[in-house]
């Protein structure tokens, strides 16, 4: 049976969608399939920034550091730049612009400025190691990439297509951009006008096929994507203000995740714009950092992967700072413990926990869980999000599986990306004719609609959030001339959800450490996909009947040894 909260929050989202109300609804044709849209939306991106930096205007938006921002100086900053990408630099619509740096002021502006000028903002993946970065960077074509110094020396050596442009952190975007801006164009400089279906973004995801990918996003899928997130807000906001339970100050937020993630770029980057929230960027992630910013700029909003507010909420030097202001401890990227739900709520007992599934493909939306129907159902990631998305598990054929029946989880929206930039195949196999996209998750849902995750379909790891293709570590290993054989797989942490690990068998005769593969491996890929441990055997690997490698024979047998190594 639903609960009250349920009851509260569907009659919020009727009246919020009902014709003429702000978040009314109406059927979109998306190629062969419709799917409902918020009516009212901004047409692009471009609209979306012009329309919010003007609304809020001198309310304050950014904090870095010292660096303190309205919602007009970023409006501001951000035309200046787009007028200087494309009367400078001659960006043209659909242009792919790469950005590979950590979060800053200067990556929020670079990345408005490119979007209004009617390019292609490619996010690239700033832990990839400079090897990565270039297959990024040609596989989405970028005709300029905008980098950090760090990025940018990793990228020494290496070959990639398009126009490496140096930009800095901590300063005013005319410094931090100023190599761009010496190029010409202006704040004057005019601005093509975008419509849904031009080109927005690429992001990046690991497959189960181990080469990253790029999801492209047009416009219309972007806004509303942003949309579903902001009517999950005004829904919870309708029912807090008939509660008398409203917050009272501007909402405000910590930028703890990457904005390269899809997780930073929609529901918490691009969706604050709408809401007026002040995004606070920490550089780096820290939890007493986290919670003396949170007491200090009055955070109320907290959204990172899971161990990071159960590292708060653990944290020994917790009672030190005020974090009264912070009513909701968010978790999406990766699998939250249900164990975590209850302590989190026991040593916060003024917030709620919340959880969020979504994915690169679907512009982060998907489903929610939150504040008593999470303590209720704390190994679910919720109901699909009004009045937006659409989740079913399908079983192998496509047919819809019905409630408590384990299958592939399917997502059907609008917010939904359109394709894998130059990959048909993969495109194919993932969206389905009638709109539907298999995500690769097994799960099902209960009789009240509430997704549980099961398992994966896919060869990935979740470390933390951040996805690992098994496949992509294993072609590392292999790429050792001294290894026979490998396998990688996961074995669980409190701390990150999963880590990686994996066995080699070496070639005949050679001498292989751990130690010596390890840092081989550190020198092809990001050092999240590295396994923490790499078990040497003296035998070749098991094999099943197909002929591929045993991994769950490999997983029984060595994650006793795994669990034995954390009690000693």
């Amino acid at each position: 049976m639903p609960s009250e909260l349920d009851n509260a929050l569907n009659d919020a989202v009727a009246r919020l969608t009902a014709p003429g109300a702000p978040l009314e609804t109406e059927l979109f044709d998306r190629g062969g399939w419709s799917a409902p849209m918020i009516k009212g939306a901004p047409p692009s991106l471009a609209h979306y920034i012009e329309m919010y930096t003007a609304a809020h205007g001198a309310v304050d938006f950014l904090v870095d550091g010292d660096i303190r921002l309205s919602f007009a100086d970023v409006g501001k900053a951000a035309r200046h730049v787009a007028g200087g990408l494309v009367g400078g630099l001659g960006v043209a619509r659909g242009d792919r612009i790469g950005i590979a740096a950590r979060n800053s002021t200067n990556w929020i502006i670079a990345y408005l400025a490119i979007v209004m000028a009617g390019g292609c903002a490619t996010l690239l993946n700033g832990w990839w190691t400079g090897e990565e970065l270039a297959e990024g960077i040609e596989l989405a074509e970028c005709r300029y990439v905008l980098a950090d110094a760090q990025r940018a020396k990793r990228l020494d050596g290496q070959t990639y297509p398009g126009e490496l442009i140096l930009f800095e952190h901590d300063c005013h975007y005319e410094q931090g951009l100023a190599n761009l801006l010496s190029r010409g164009g202006g704040a004057d400089t005019p601005l093509p006008e975008l419509t849904g279906s031009d080109l927005a973004t690429i992001l990046f995801t690991s497959g189960s096929t181990g080469q990253s990918k790029g999801a492209v996003s047009d416009h219309l899928g972007v806004v509303q994507g942003t949309y579903s997130y902001i009517a999950q807000t005004l829904t919870v906001l309708t029912v807090l203000t008939e509660r008398g339970e409203a917050p009272a100050s501007q909402p405000c937020s910590l930028v703890n995740v990457p904005l390269f993630h899809v997780t930073g770029e929609v529901p918490l980057f691009l969706q604050s714009l709408a809401i007026g929230r002040k995004l606070v960027l920490m550089p780096k992630w820290d939890a007493e950092e986290a919670m003396r910013l949170i007491e200090k700029e009055k955070v109320t909003y907290f959204v990172g992967v899971p161990l990071m507010s159960f590292e708060i909420a653990t944290h020994p030097n917790r009672d030190k700072y005020d974090l009264s202001s912070c009513v909701s401890f968010a978790g999406g990227g990766a699998p939250r413990p249900p164990e975590h739900v209850r302590r989190i709520k026991e040593a916060l007992p003024h917030a709620f926990p919340l959880l969020g599934y979504g994915l690169t493909e679907t512009n982060g939306a998907g489903a929610g869980n939150l504040n008593e129907n999470y303590l209720a159902k704390p190994g679910s990631t919720g109901t699909a999000t009004k009045p937006l998305m659409e989740i079913r598990a399908l079983d192998d054929d496509g047919k819809v599986l019905g409630p408590n029946r384990v299958g592939e989880v399917a997502i059907r929206s609008i917010a939904n990306f359109i394709g894998y930039w130059r990959n048909p195949e993969a495109t194919a196999a993932a969206i389905m004719p009638d709109g539907w996209f298999r995500t690769g998750d097994l799960g099902y849902l209960d009789e009240d609609e509430y997704l549980f995750i099961v398992d994966r379909k896919k060869d990935i790891i979740i470390r933390g959030g951040e996805n690992i293709s098994c496949i992509e570590v294993e072609e590392a290993l292999y790429a050792h001339p001294d290894v026979a054989e490998a396998s990688v797989f996961g074995v669980p942490d409190e701390r990150f959800g999963e880590l990686p690990v994996g066995v080699y068998f070496p070639e005949e005769g050679a001498d292989l450490s751990e130690e010596e593969l390890r840092a081989f491996l550190q020198q092809h890929i990001a050092a999240f996909k590295v396994p923490v441990k790499l078990w040497r055997v003296d035998e070749a690997l098991p094999r099943l009947g197909t002929e591929k490698v045993d991994k769950r024979a490999l997983r029984a047998r060595f994650l006793p040894v795994w669990e034995a190594m954390q009690t000693t």
